[in-house]
């Protein structure tokens, strides 16, 4: 029995009005723009579940925040192939509460 033939019909379990994604695209546009011209700039992050975190900003694509975190075994980072001391931590940016530029 193939994939499809096993398939009732399938049934919308969530769908975001237009209004919120509306305010989702112009948050993550704001939160890109404020990205972009900070990059290569030390921040402190605070996330919306409480989580603090400090880094470098290394890139803004797409929603996603690239931070470089010193390297302490954070598990969910990926390793910087051009700097062996720092990890790149991926955050999404409307899950920011909070990004304070950090002067060093």
């Amino acid at each position: 029995m193939s994939y499809q033939q096993g398939m009732h019909q399938q049934k919308v379990l969530y769908r975001a009005d237009e209004s919120s994604i509306q305010k989702l695209r112009s948050m993550r546009e704001h939160f890109h723009h404020i990205c972009r011209h900070y990059t290569n700039q030390f921040v402190r992050i605070e996330t919306m579940d409480g989580h603090v975190i400090t880094g470098r900003i290394v890139n803004c694509d797409r929603g996603l925040l690239h931070l470089a975190v010193p390297n302490q075994g954070t598990p969910r980072a990926f390793f910087n192939p051009y700097n062996q001391d720092e990890l790149i931590l991926t955050l999404v940016l409307y899950e920011l509460l909070v990004i304070t530029l950090l002067y060093t």
